[in-house]
């Protein structure tokens, strides 16, 4: 009887593992089901991306899924289309792939990070019920042909750290819930069809290290609240319609190091403080800035790079540049300058297009005064 009885539970024992490893080893039937509908609205003709996605264990061995181990829901897709993976380079090319990005993938409830990135040819909008997944921190759609615009409530995304929206088609304006996002760290919008204006609370992403929304419509003014995120290392601007002054509080954030706000319709004077910031490459180039060259070089003045030509400066170039700690390119060409070059660093390695296009320098590397 007590060997029966032993039997029996070792039987029962063998059965609830079983069934507890089944279980572990399948993925959460919504979750399952939203993959499924994922796969179905893109076509990958090349690779065979999709190819792994079978059977009923999405967490082991599905390309670009992972799971969280301790609640066994999706938490990771991570698909892109140029990546140093040995299924490119076999292939010796990048990834190609087309359709649409299903609102299924709003059902991952547990989702932490989206990557579907350099696929070039997968249309259609941002499923605007994306805003509903509380735990996501990267939502990376880079480089694919995406329209339509950013969904509104985008802001209700409180852990998002990463949003990268670059090389697509995104139409309309920058959300205003978007300065809510108080955890992002890295915000890139390049190469869009973005139009309206910059939020002017855009001072309340404390997180923000770099901005980057360069080659898109937007117009209006630069807020000034700008000069507010203490992390802000990267700001470019550059190739939209922005007009208006610089904020002069720009050259007083603590760790800008990168400036660009070239070929926009920018107006006013240079503000002084940005040359003796901490700003190493500073591109004002084609705009509209007047005036002089502020006199406010000094031996904190470091930049890789200082492009000021195509605007409409007048005067002098101001002698105190000489005191600058370094400078590696400076283009101060097709403007309104005059007089004499100052002699000594930088100016004895610099070309003569550095220069040109003014009204009357002279001097080294110029023709003598």
């Amino acid at each position: 009887m007590e060997t029966a009885i032993r039997l029996h539970l070792t039987v029962v024992a063998v059965i609830l593992f079983a069934v507890t490893f089944a279980s572990v080893r399948a993925c959460h039937p919504s979750d399952l089901a939203a993959l499924l509908a994922i796969k179905a609205a893109l076509h990958e003709p090349h690779f065979g991306i999709f190819n792994s996605w079978t059977g009923t264990d999405c967490c082991h061995n599905w390309h670009g899924v992972s799971c969280d181990p301790e609640t066994g829901r999706v938490a990771d897709i991570n698909l892109r289309g140029e990546a140093e993976d040995p299924i490119y380079e076999k292939n010796h090319r990048t990834g190609y792939m087309t359709g649409t990005i299903s609102p299924a993938i709003c059902r991952l409830t547990r989702l932490s990070s989206l990557t579907i990135a350099d696929w070039k040819g997968i249309s259609g909008e941002i499923p605007k019920c994306i805003t509903t997944l509380p735990f996501l921190r990267i939502f990376d759609l880079i480089g694919n042909k995406i329209s339509g615009e950013i969904p509104a409530g985008i802001g209700r995304l409180h852990r998002l750290t990463v949003l990268n929206f670059a090389d697509n088609l995104i139409s309309g304006p920058i959300p205003t819930s978007l300065t809510n996002l108080s955890s992002l760290m890295h915000l890139d919008l390049r190469n869009n069809k973005i139009s309206g204006e910059l939020p002017r609370d855009f001072g309340r992403l404390s997180m923000l290290s770099r901005a980057l929304l360069s080659r898109n419509l937007i117009g209006g003014t630069i807020p000034s609240s700008v000069s507010q995120i203490y992390r802000l290392a990267d700001l470019d601007l550059s190739l939209n319609q922005i007009s208006g002054p610089i904020p002069p509080t720009i050259g007083k954030m603590a760790v800008l190091a990168t400036l660009n706000l070239d070929s926009n319709k920018i107006s006013g004077r240079i503000p002084p403080s940005l040359l003796v910031s901490g700003i190493s490459n500073l591109n004002l180039s084609k705009n509209f800035l007047d005036g002089i060259i502020p006199d406010a070089f000094g031996p904190s003045s470091y930049f890789t790079v200082i492009d000021l030509s195509f605007n409409k400066l007048r005067g002098n170039i101001p002698k105190s540049i000489i005191s600058a700690s370094y400078i590696g390119h400076l283009d101060l060409s097709h403007n309104h300058l005059c007089g004499r070059i100052p002699a000594g660093s930088p100016f004895d390695h610099l070309e003569p297009s550095s220069f040109t296009y003014n009204d009357c320098l002279c001097g080294k590397p110029l023709k003598t005064c």
